[in-house]
């Protein structure tokens, strides 16, 4: 059986290169396209792959062209596409990401297929013989039946509920996860001023606070840890969140140690961001030379 399974969006994206984000009634000039598979699930599953774990992953596509590319990308990276379902009548869910110059982000997209695995969906013994669930953004009701599996099988739960956060109640999948996953934005909503959350529905679980590049931070019951992450040059941020979570995954699953997991999943965002595209997820390999290259000009400058 696989280690982890990732639980969400499977799409097919349309990246734009634009020479900055449009505002209201203004207009950007296309400077690149590219069109690959996407959705924070699979880009997770891709990226765990890349870092030597098995990985299956849990979602829904259409009965399309994109459905069926997306799907021969998944399994050319070793991933297990089991139990992702095939949708008659419906569209492989499409995103367009708008890139400006300095990587930021801008997301555009149709309901489609994504979100057609229900909790009657769900195979119970696919998760109760993983050694780790991951979910990201998908319906409420399938992610608290995926989460609720896997913790009664004593299965460890990540969430990393993304940008759709505040229009949608993940309660029961929050109070089922052991490691939740927030940008700054998202975190503001959940946790108070401070970002702290001793009343809220986080209290007494891991949660992780990526600043982008600024770095990141471990709130947990025995303290917090912080990374400053790493000063590199941004191309684009898409996946970046993704890659992330799958180095922060794949740490701690083989070693339990917080700060290690933290700079692991700096060091890859870091490195998916300085290529274009959601699916730049480095290998372990790749990660482990950038660490040495890190530490080494550290070295040379003290």
């Amino acid at each position: 059986m696989v280690r982890v399974v990732t639980a969400g969006h499977v799409n097919w994206d349309v990246t734009l290169r634009v020479d900055a984000l449009p505002v209201s009634d203004g207009e950007a000039r296309i400077t690149s396209q590219q069109r690959s598979g996407g959705g924070s699930a699979a880009n997770v599953s891709v990226a765990l792959s890349r870092m030597d774990v098995s990985t299956g992953l849990v979602g829904s596509v259409g009965t399309d062209e994109h459905g069926l590319l997306v799907r021969r990308e998944l399994k050319a990276e070793g991933v297990d596409c089991e139990h992702v379902l095939e949708v008659e009548g419906k569209e492989t869910t499409t995103k367009y990401l708008i890139v400006d110059e300095g990587g930021e982000l801008m997301v555009l997209g149709n309901d489609g297929a994504n979100e057609a695995v229900s909790p009657g969906d769900v195979n119970e013994a696919y998760v109760q013989n993983a050694k780790h669930l991951h979910l990201t953004s998908q319906r409420p009701d399938s992610a608290a039946e995926l989460a609720r599996i896997a913790t009664e099988a004593g299965v460890p739960v990540s969430f990393d509920p993304g940008r759709r956060l505040t229009d949608r109640d993940f309660s029961r999948a929050l109070a089922y996860s052991d490691i939740v996953f927030l940008n700054d934005r998202e975190a503001k909503t959940l946790l108070d001023e401070d970002l702290e959350h001793p009343s809220s529905e986080l209290h007494g679980r891991v949660v992780v606070i990526k600043h982008g590049s600024d770095g990141a931070r471990v709130d947990t019951t025995k303290g917090v840890y912080t990374h400053p992450g790493f000063g590199v040059e941004s191309v684009d941020t898409t996946g970046a969140g993704d890659a992330f979570a799958a180095g922060f995954i794949t740490t701690f699953l083989d070693s339990a140690d917080y700060e290690r997991a933290l700079e692991f999943a700096n060091a890859c965002g870091a490195l998916a961001s300085m290529a274009p595209g959601a699916r730049t997820a480095p290998t372990k390999e790749r990660v482990g030379r950038f660490l040495d290259e890190q530490f080494s000009g550290d070295s040379k400058q003290g």
